[in-house]
């Protein structure tokens, strides 16, 4: 067994898209699956923590604005959890009066501004996931 990679099969990362808007998710699950991501989705933020706790994903993509649960209280949740393993998250926000600052003073790791540049957002998955291919497993 890889314990390195105990949620996801060799080779292939897996990433978990939060948005309230389907048009939003199914773009962004477009663009990753092209790039080689495993790639699943949720609606909200009780969904995505329900996913999270069931099969921990090797990054989440978190919108900031939804209904309900927000994003930075999704990200407070995961990163008060000690059940899981460290998650990288990216916060992801269309308002400009949402600052990095406050993404991060509840745990996100990067925090990106829509419309989204879909390099730049490509460029710091491959920052914050390196290659698996290029990672050995423990024995």
């Amino acid at each position: 067994m890889n314990r390195l990679f105990p949620n996801s099969s060799f080779g292939v990362d897996r990433i978990l898209v939060v948005d309230d808007i389907p048009d939003n998710y199914f773009l962004l699950q477009t663009v990753l699956e092209e790039e080689g991501y495993q790639v699943e989705v949720a609606e909200n933020g009780r969904c995505a923590l329900d996913k999270i706790e069931s099969h921990p994903p090797d990054l989440v993509l978190l919108d900031v604005m939804m209904p309900g649960m927000n994003g930075f209280e999704v990200t407070r949740r995961i990163r008060q959890n000690s059940q899981l393993p460290f998650i990288p998250i990216l916060l992801v926000t269309g308002y400009t009066d949402v600052t990095s600052a406050e993404g991060f003073e509840v745990g996100a790791d990067a925090f990106i501004h829509k419309p989204i540049d879909f390099d730049d957002l490509l460029s710091r998955i491959r920052t914050i996931l390196p290659p698996k291919d290029k990672i050995e497993p423990l024995a």
